[in-house]
């Protein structure tokens, strides 16, 4: 069997309401994301696993969602496929949380297929998270992007040209000065690899708590990017950005109809909410929902702190 066969193939059967293309593309960080693509339908998602290197694709039809995984890793991805695919995604309690404020509510219900993936996986989201610290989000794809081609290593599977994403061990190794091309300075480059070196230990943690314990022990990591890895990593509902420099006046202005709000605000008005605090700032995201601007147009997602 070549690597352009799938290894392992599974079929998932999402509700009817379930909304593939909202739900995985988080995992994507552009349309143009060298390791994770949405193609003709079709997602394509570029890892490493404990047994090597997989591709996993999954390419929904006639009420079922197929899953194939290509490489050695093809079994771990493709028994993970319904979790990366938003399915395990548990929204218990939420609709009467959102009950109890009306925008909420009607997001709720116009997005009740959207889900939250979940990769069990952490270092790749650090790389994407760290490289956002303080930057506007083409700034950020650019240093990522860069990056992930700089180490360039092919993913298995037909879908060309998708990468993985850079192993751990090599970044932890690979001196500061090389991501300065990137437009990352020193102390980007030197969190990043210092939450390489301590990847594997991040791999291990049992849950979204022990994560941001340890994540935030790292120096240059805070709640901002603990939040944005365990979103991910876990599929954590209650993982709020703190620190962003959009989400607070999102918020607010959603939720109290005030134009400016700050993370002790964010916190207050999202505090009815817990156990979905971040379930409630993706609805927000998605159905677009902005605070009035004041003064030059700022890039969304900018700024945010570490």
């Amino acid at each position: 069997m070549t690597w352009d066969e799938p290894a392992a193939r599974r079929v998932l059967r999402p509700p009817a309401d379930y909304r593939f293309t909202a739900s995985v593309r988080p995992l994507t960080f552009s349309p143009y994301d060298p390791c994770a693509r949405i193609a003709a339908g079709t997602f394509w998602w570029a890892t490493r696993t404990p047994a090597g290197p997989a591709t996993l694709a999954l390419r929904p039809g006639q009420g079922e969602l197929v899953a194939e995984g290509h490489g050695p890793g093809a079994d771990w991805v493709v028994e993970r496929a319904d979790a990366v695919a938003g399915l395990r995604d548990d929204l218990t309690g939420f609709a009467e949380l959102a009950a109890a404020h009306p925008v909420v509510a009607e997001l709720a219900a116009r997005h009740r297929g959207l889900r939250m993936p979940a990769t069990g996986q952490l270092f790749p989201r650090v790389l994407r998270a760290v490289f956002e610290q303080k930057v506007t989000g083409t700034e950020a794809y650019r240093a990522y992007a860069a990056t992930v081609r700089h180490f360039a290593e092919p993913a298995p599977g037909p879908f060309q040209p998708l990468l993985l994403p850079p192993d751990a061990a090599t970044v932890a190794a690979t001196p500061y000065w090389v991501f300065h091309p990137f437009g990352v300075e020193q102390r980007r480059a030197d969190t990043l690899r210092r939450a390489a070196v301590l990847a594997d230990r991040l791999e291990r943690c049992v849950d979204s708590a022990e994560a941001t314990r340890r994540l935030t022990a790292i120096p240059g990591i805070g709640p901002w990017t603990a939040a944005e890895v365990v979103r991910i990593g876990y599929g954590d509902p209650d993982a709020v950005s703190v620190g962003d420099y959009h989400v607070p006046n999102t918020v607010a202005w959603a939720l109290a109809g005030e134009a400016r709000g700050d993370d002790a605000r964010m916190l207050d008005l999202l505090a009815p909410f817990r156990g979905h605090r971040g379930r409630v700032c993706l609805l927000l995201a998605v159905a677009g929902i902005q605070a009035p601007r004041f003064g030059p147009r700022m890039p969304i997602r900018s700024f945010a702190r570490f």
